[in-house]
């Protein structure tokens, strides 16, 4: 999916393959990072298994703003 269409998608959850595309990555690359040590991705992201799934809204916060900061 390009970045537009995730924009204009009404979807709550996204999968690698979706956002792979924007971010211009390989979407094993984001399943294997979300395994590993899933902060590093900059995103929230929701691993259930060996599913991977990403809010849609936190990623397109994170593709504008950047990291979020605690606090």
């Amino acid at each position: 999916m390009t970045l537009q269409q995730i924009r204009d998608s009404d979807k709550q959850l996204l999968t690698p393959d979706e956002v792979a595309g924007a971010l211009g990555m390989n979407p094993q690359s984001i399943r294997s990072q979300a395994q590993a040590d899933p902060i590093k991705l900059g995103f929230p992201v929701i691993v259930v298994g060996t599913r991977t799934l990403i809010p849609r809204m936190a990623f397109l916060y994170f593709l504008e703003f950047g990291r979020p900061t605690g606090g």
